[in-house]
Parts: C-alpha cells; sequence; structure tokens
C-alpha cells in the first residue's frame, strides 16, 4: 500500500478524501469543499475506511498478493475511461486543462487495455486447470467490468461530473473493492 502512495505522491488518496469531503458538503459547497486544502471529516473517514479495508483484504490475500494486485491495479485505471466518457468535466480552477481536451474516444483510449486484457483471460483460460478456479476467475473478470463501470458513475452522478479529484477516487474505490471481492472470492 505505501509503494502505492510513494509512486503517486498520494494523488488518488488525496482524490479520494476531497471527493467525500465534497459529496458530503452538498451541491452549492460541493467544488468548494472538494478545492479546499484542508481534509474535512469525511475525507479523514473515508482514508481510514479504504485503509482498513485493504489491510484486511491484503492480510486474507497474503502471498497471492504478488497476482491479484495488479489485476485490481488494471481495473482501478480502466475505471477512468468510463468516467471520462460518460461525464463531462467539470472544475473550480478558470483554466483547468481536462483529459477531454485531448480524448480519442472509448474505443481508441481503451483499445491497448482491452488487448492487454484479453491475452491475459487467455493465458489463464489456458493455464488454469482446475475448473472451480476457472469459474472464480471469469466472476471475478465480470465484477471487474461492473465495478469499473458503476463506481465512476456513481460518482459522476453524485458531483455532476468528473475532475482529477473524482478519477483519483475512482480508481481507489475500484481497487479497494477489487481486492475485497479477491479476499472474499479466494
Amino acid at each position: 500500500m505505501a509503494s502505492g502512495y510513494l509512486i503517486t505522491g498520494g494523488l488518488h488518496i488525496d482524490g479520494l478524501m476531497d471527493t467525500f469531503d465534497g459529496i458530503f458538503a452538498g451541491k452549492k459547497k460541493r467544488l468548494k469543499a472538494m478545492k479546499d486544502s484542508k481534509v474535512g471529516s469525511f475525507g479523514v473517514q473515508a482514508l481510514v475506511f479504504i485503509t482498513l479495508i485493504q489491510i484486511a483484504c491484503i492480510l486474507k490475500i497474503q502471498n497471492l498478493i504478488i497476482f491479484i494486485l495488479p489485476i485490481c491495479l488494471f481495473w482501478g485505471r480502466f475505471s477512468n475511461l468510463f468516467f471520462i466518457e460518460k461525464f463531462k468535466y467539470i472544475s473550480y480552477k478558470k483554466k483547468s486543462i481536462s483529459h477531454k481536451k485531448f480524448w480519442k474516444g472509448f474505443k481508441k483510449e481503451s483499445l491497448i487495455s482491452i488487448i492487454f486484457l484479453l491475452i491475459f483471460i487467455a493465458y489463464q483460460l489456458v493455464s488454469i486447470t482446475s475448473q472451480a478456479i476457472l469459474i472464480k476467475f471469469l466472476i471475478l473478470i465480470l465484477i471487474g467490468i461492473f465495478l469499473s463501470y458503476s463506481i465512476p458513475n456513481i460518482l459522476g452522478n453524485k458531483i455532476g461530473g468528473f475532475n482529477g479529484d473524482a478519477c483519483g477516487a475512482s480508481v481507489l474505490l475500484v481497487e479497494t473493492a477489487m481486492l475485497f471481492m479477491h479476499a472474499i472470492l479466494l
């Protein structure tokens, strides 16, 4: 967990805390709360809950984390493609640059990710010998698709669009939800 925070500079954690502060500030104060450099109580609660869930999942998964974590990271980042495709960019800065400015559409943006996913699925289908494990694997793929779509959809509807904070929150929530699903099913 710490290595992920160090690699991203805590960007996704900051986005999670700002997004939860914004959601619970109410519609009129949402963007102002997300922009505020101070973390509010809902942001702290979100951080604590996510951290505790991740620790519990890692303790349950243990040695399999080396195989499971890349899958969770994949779905977390893939979720932003749905987010950017479906929602308009909202900002509290007048001159901020949106991902939409360089957006080429979902098909083009997701092509490499989908190819990677299909190669990974094909490899797993060939290498998994147990039918029970294969069924769990396929269920987890479907759950990944569902979570990657539904979590940004919920966040986008809640805040009225997407921004960098909400994208960071989406990444972290999807990763954590996928970790949780792996911990339950394995």
